[in-house]
């Protein structure tokens, strides 16, 4: 969405005040557009689906004792609009993203953020430039009843548009009590205020939401708030949700990536979700990409 549609309808739905602290919220995000044949003018700046070139001597990624992760979607940093976005990407390499998505097992075994445990299940990998790379053949599954696939390969284009937090986002959360107001009290006014603005970001449909950078577009609740409530558990801990170090942790995670649904490329999230992967800056900065945490939702 532009930055004007959305400023334009902030100040028609809700009070001036929370209008302009929801716009000041608003991130640029690289719009990755699955685009099956691409035009002479359209930049392909990555792909969902195919097989991925990894350096020799790299493993194809693997969850021990459950088998090889799926390869989702690759991105060529230096094709990106990095320029236009406010997370520290890498400046040139690819980003490849991997998901043990049940084709092995059925199902069974999933990719939780409050479990520890099924972390390997998803994994990002950086390859600088200047790397060599080959394309890897799929790994052979010891199993004749399973049938273990790549995605067809779909050509991605990008353009930035801008994301807007949903009402229920940690930022947005945080910037309506910046003034010291009572954080009970606001919360309770703060839905029904803004309802019918809600409802109008709903009525604003988008094709398969493909994003690096920005905010993720959740289909349930903020992302932010699973990663984060999974991160301060990880050691065995028993922080509760309701627990105020969620909401703090939560504002620590910023979107890397998410992959949706998307029939051009013959992915399907359980029913119609998508896939996300979230980083702290610092850790971005730093170019930690095993840091990166990983969360899924769908209807």
């Amino acid at each position: 969405m532009t930055e004007s549609t959305l400023h334009d309808l902030a100040r028609t739905l809700l009070p001036a005040d929370l209008a302009e602290r929801w716009i000041s919220l608003l991130r640029p995000a690289a719009r990755l557009v699955a685009t099956p044949e691409p035009g002479p003018e359209d930049v392909v700046v990555g792909r969902l689906g195919g097989l991925p070139e990894l350096p020799e001597g790299m493993a194809w990624p693997v969850w021990e004792g459950h088998g090889p992760l799926s390869f989702i979607a690759s991105v060529d940093c230096a094709a990106l609009p990095t320029g236009s976005l406010d997370i520290a990407l890498p400046a040139d390499g690819t980003l490849s993203f991997f998901y043990f998505d049940g084709q092995i097992d059925g199902g069974d075994a999933l990719v939780w953020p409050n479990a520890p445990e099924t972390w390997a299940g998803a994994r990002v990998v950086h390859v600088p430039a200047g790397v060599a790379v080959a394309e890897r053949a799929l790994p052979v599954v010891d199993d004749e009843d399973v049938e273990f696939e790549a995605y067809p390969e779909v050509p991605l284009t990008a353009r930035v548009e801008w994301t807007a937090p949903d009402s229920w986002h940690p930022d947005f959360v945080a910037a309506l009590h910046r003034d010291g107001e009572g954080k009970e009290e606001e919360c309770d006014r703060h839905p029904a205020e803004a309802k019918a603005f809600v409802d109008a970001l709903w009525d604003l449909e988008r094709a398969a939401d493909h994003l690096i950078g920005g905010h993720a577009n959740p289909v349930q609740n903020p992302v932010e708030y699973e990663i984060a409530h999974g991160f301060l558990n990880r050691g065995g801990g028993d922080v509760t949700w309701s627990d105020p170090r969620v909401e703090e942790e939560a504002g620590r995670w910023t979107l890397l990536a998410q992959i949706d649904t998307d029939d051009a490329a013959d992915m399907m999230w359980g029913d119609c979700g998508a896939l996300y992967w979230l980083i702290r800056p610092e850790d971005l900065a730093a170019g930690r990409f095993d840091q990166a945490m990983f969360t899924m939702q769908c209807c």
